[in-house]
């Protein structure tokens, strides 16, 4: 039976016994008023508080205790007295078991609401998704269901429509709405080569793009997939919650029996009164609110980010990232646009572009596409390569017209002499933030050519700001000392540490962390180890898939300021949790001296069904705390 359908059938069994209870203030107590209230009582305990008394079972099997054993006991004491005072003509109580459930349910059926409107709100983007798409197929454009989209298919999209699946653009230029996803408030222009996110809006301009990723593939399916885990997954703060709760119940239960012997065999109260209080300890100290104060706000914090392009792929990095004193960055694709041009070309001119285009023709490094790219525009013409090498971490050879050809940075040109006009201009390039890619022939190095990889436009104010938090930051980069510390001058990055080979990444982040907590920022498969190793480690949305999977955090829009709004929203969600958990206990530990009746000679008495109803409002307090999160400002 569902929960909502608990609650209505507890409240309109109890409405009969609230009538009861006013009408004996001024009738008095009637015959009737007593067998019907255990006939409407017994049909709640079985209906409504079997599953709070299951519960509470199965754990005390296992020498366990939970929230729910509270709830049972205290039931089941009002309840069970009642029908004993029944046969001895005395007065009941079966409203107090009655009224119990009806204010416990009723808290938990708002938490289970406002629960699922936080766990909710990213699962809503799959609704957004295109039903069907126009797929060219044998030269004709075809209208199938999105299903049925397979990678490779080339799909049609019209000015006001929605791009179906994730892809590259082929043809057309149009401008994409992006917010649904990224939260990117801006149309970005998309064309030819760009890449486009399905269930994001086409506003102008017919495209064709290549499917590239289709249904559990799509970025869209994966956010979800991310937030969902993340909500599902156990920060470590929750452990401690739950050793809390393991030493809270037992102890609950033994200061519930203490108010009872205290009020019956020491302050003379009845049998009656003393039971009530004893009931009331254990209803009031049940601990929702403590078991509630964790998952509540890691499911709306975890959703407020997915909204705002930012996906935290686990509860346990919330923790983590309110110890991080080091930020490192990768350079290439981090903190530059990672789209590198050539700039300059040094020496004899034709053979090196010639060379150089021919070698970087069999490359995966980034560098090779300006290369490339540059040769073609010249119209350099080269021949096939043979016997390709990549040297990592130094460049590339091979045999080139039947002689050794290599291109690369010094240390592949370790045993070669360099003439000192060229390595003149290496230097002079170098200072100006260009990576010199010499070429050679044989052991003769003919040239160079100089490419530039220029800073993005938001990196100086994201290392500002995370300046600002107190954060150290540091370049970790393959690339030259002088390059590195060129562009980490502009954007007002402490440290370099430049030269590094990919392998040693990781190594770097380990020696980082004898001293500091880190975060790793990258977005390459060699950035890969780094992510794993670091205390946090942030995926850039450009990045490699395996990138991505080894990273805590994405970063869907690919912007750098991104890394501080990570860095506000975690910190905040785990503040959040703290509080919660502050304010629960706090609650309980002014919440049972009142229930137990230390303040009665101020005339303060708490009822079991005034203790229900407090503890029921202690746990929507804690939900309603935690739903704050989507209203607290984040700054760049």
């Amino acid at each position: 039976m569902s929960l909502k359908r608990r609650f209505w059938i507890s409240f309109v069994l109890a409405l009969p016994m609230l009538y009861f209870m006013i009408e004996m203030l001024f009738t008095g107590m009637k015959a009737y008023h007593s067998w019907l209230s255990f006939i409407l009582t017994t049909i709640i305990m079985s209906l409504s508080a079997w599953p709070f008394i299951k519960s509470a079972w199965a754990s005390f099997k296992k020498h366990h205790s939970n929230m729910d054993t509270l709830i049972a006991v205290g039931t089941s004491l009002a309840y069970f007295y009642s029908v004993f005072a029944l046969i001895k003509g005395q007065a009941v109580y079966f409203e107090s078991a009655a009224y119990i459930i009806v204010f416990v349910l009723l808290g938990q059926v708002f938490e289970e609401k406002m629960r699922k409107k936080a766990s909710s709100a990213v699962e809503k983007l799959l609704d957004l998704q295109a039903k069907d798409a126009e797929v060219i197929r044998d030269g004709k454009p075809i209208k199938i269901p999105i299903a049925s989209v397979q990678v490779g298919d080339l799909v049609r999209v019209k000015p006001g429509e929605k791009i179906a699946v994730d892809g590259q653009i082929v043809e057309g230029h149009s401008s994409i709405d992006e917010s649904m996803v990224t939260g990117e408030s801006m149309p970005l222009s998309k064309s030819v080569g760009d890449k486009v996110i399905g269930s994001t809006i086409n506003t102008n301009g017919s495209l064709i793009f290549r499917a590239e990723k289709v249904g559990s593939d799509t970025m869209l399916a994966q956010i979800v997939d991310f937030v969902k885990k993340a909500q599902t997954s156990h920060a470590p703060i929750q452990k401690l919650t739950d050793r809390i709760s393991d030493i809270f119940v037992p102890l609950i239960l033994i200061v519930s029996i203490l108010t009872f012997m205290v009020w019956y065999l020491f302050l003379d109260a009845s049998l009656v009164s003393a039971l009530l209080y004893a009931v009331s300890v254990m209803v009031i100290a049940c601990p929702c609110a403590l078991g509630l104060a964790t998952p509540t706000a890691l499911m709306v914090g975890t959703a407020r980010s997915a909204r705002l392009g930012i996906l935290i792929k686990n509860a346990g990095v919330l923790e983590e990232v309110e110890k991080i004193s080091t930020i490192v960055f990768d350079k290439t694709g981090t903190i530059t646009e990672g789209k590198p041009r050539v700039t300059d070309l040094v020496g004899q001119k034709d053979k090196v572009l010639e060379i150089a285009a021919a070698l970087e023709a069999s490359s995966e490094h980034p560098l090779a596409s300006a290369v490339l790219d540059f040769a073609k525009e010249k119209g350099a013409v080269t021949e096939a390569i043979s016997d390709f090498k990549a040297i990592e971490g130094k460049g590339i050879s091979g045999f080139y017209k039947g002689k050794q050809v290599l291109a690369g940075n010094v240390k592949l040109m370790a045993e070669m002499t360099l003439s000192k006009n060229l390595e003149r201009q290496m230097v002079e390039l170098q200072e100006q933030a260009k990576t010199a890619l010499l070429v050679a022939e044989g052991q003769e190095v003919l040239g160079l050519i100089a490419i530039q990889d220029q800073a993005k436009q938001e990196a100086q104010a994201a290392i500002t700001a995370l300046k600002k938090r107190g954060l150290q930051t540091i370049m970790l980069t393959g690339d030259n000392q002088k390059v590195a510390k060129v562009i980490a001058d502009q954007v007002g990055i402490d440290h370099v540490i430049a030269e590094v080979l990919p392998e040693e990444k990781a190594h770097k982040i380990q020696e980082l962390q004898s001293q500091h907590k880190v975060a790793f920022v990258g977005d390459g498969i060699n950035d890969a180890p780094a992510l794993s190793v670091a205390d946090v480690g942030i995926a850039m949305g450009s990045a490699t898939d395996i990138a991505i999977e080894s990273g805590e955090i994405v970063l869907i829009k690919n912007d750098l300021r991104d890394v501080v709004k990570a860095i506000q929203i975690s910190t905040k969600t785990f503040r959040r949790i703290k509080t919660n958990l502050f304010w629960a206990l706090i609650y309980n530990l002014i919440g049972i001296p009142v229930a137990a009746g230390c303040f009665i000679g101020l005339g303060v008495r708490m009822t079991p069904e005034l203790a229900g109803l407090a503890m029921a409002f202690s746990s929507l307090s804690v939900v309603f705390n935690s739903l704050l999160l989507n209203y607290v400002s984040l700054s760049d």
